[in-house]
């Protein structure tokens, strides 16, 4: 979905793609070890073909480094699309899944896995991608209370507070159970909770694969009306866009994209948020194809900040990477609002 208009823009999305590519490679290849760009086609042939390994580097390469990549893209283009599809189809620039409790969803289910019946790996995601999943029905059901005239726009509003206050509640459930658990369960549901690509591996980066290749060409078949549902329903319906479908059929993709990629690295804070406001300042438009990119960029930066040099600066220790997007995150959104500001002055 792009808006019309401008010179430029599409090679302007083009730049973000490639961007995406090289900080895709810097991550496998650079680092606290680092990889020749011949030495890693070859480990990545002879893995392929069942070759000869190069002892270390096949291991960290394929184990380690190359799924971790590989997972950051495909979260950061799922955030990123979920973000921007939100924004457009409730017309609020806070409708992310941080803000309207998808994420919380995820994390109470999944925190409740972990705490309660001790799971771990799959099952947590499972558990995650299942609240997600609950979470989304129930705030699409309170949204839909309103029947009367304009029920569309106070709908968006209704499903946003809706979402504020289950990610309320859901919250201090989360805390509830972090004080009950012993100090190992919370330490590895805390991880969880902050978002993390350090247990990435080839099985989850199949799934969320998968589930990417089906929900990627979803997107592009409900997203022809958002254009025209942004100029409101009844501007919308009297162009022939059938609105309650069109918008529930967008919500669902928005919350399966949220709900896949929290499921395999747990709720990475701020990127769904950031990702299209974000490209829309860069390409001058709404795109989805260009918050997939800045969804993307933004896990991969703050995930090889994380993993390569937080450890320099705070003595060996490596974060999550949802607390760097957290942490840049809000100073960001405030320059944003800033930039914002002077240029409507």
């Amino acid at each position: 979905m792009e808006q019309r208009g401008g010179r430029g823009r599409p090679h302007r999305t083009a730049v973000l793609a490639a961007a995406v590519v090289i900080l895709f490679f810097a991550s496998v290849l650079l680092g606290s070890y680092t990889v020749t760009i011949p030495d890693f086609f070859t480990i990545v042939f002879n893995h392929l073909t069942g070759g000869k390994k190069i002892p270390g580097a096949s291991f960290i390469v394929m184990e380690n480094k190359l799924p971790r990549a590989v997972i950051g893209t495909l979260i950061g283009i799922a955030f990123g699309l979920a973000g921007a599809l939100f924004q457009a189809i409730l017309r609020n620039p806070l409708a992310s899944p941080d803000v309207i409790g998808i994420s919380s969803g995820a994390s109470a289910a999944a925190v409740v896995a972990i705490v309660v019946f001790g799971a771990s790996g799959a099952a947590v995601s499972g558990a995650a991608l299942a609240g997600a999943l609950a979470v989304a029905v129930l705030i699409y059901a309170i949204s839909r209370g309103n029947r009367g005239p304009g029920r569309g726009t106070a709908a968006g509003n209704r499903l946003v507070l809706a979402g504020v206050g289950t990610a309320a509640a859901l919250q201090a459930v989360v805390s509830f159970l972090m004080t009950r658990a012993d100090i190992r369960t919370a330490a590895d549901a805390l991880v969880w909770l902050n978002g993390s690509l350090n247990s990435a591996n080839w099985d989850r980066a199949g799934i969320l694969f998968l589930a990417l290749a089906a929900l990627l060409p979803a997107t592009g078949l409900v997203a022809g009306p958002l254009r025209i549902l942004e100029l409101g329903d009844d501007a919308a319906a009297g162009l022939g866009v059938r609105v309650n479908t069109a918008r529930l059929a967008l919500v669902v993709v928005a919350v399966a994209l949220a709900a896949v990629a929290t499921a395999a690295a747990g709720p990475v804070s701020f990127v769904a948020f950031l990702a299209g406001p974000t490209a829309r300042r860069y390409t001058g438009k709404a795109s989805l194809p260009a918050s997939a990119m800045v969804g993307a960029l933004i896990v991969l930066a703050a995930d090889y900040f994380a993993a390569n040099l937080a450890p320099f600066l705070l003595g060996g220790t490596v974060l999550p990477v949802g607390v760097v997007t957290g942490a840049l995150g809000a100073p960001f959104l405030l320059w944003l609002l800033v930039t914002a500001n002077r240029k409507d002055a």
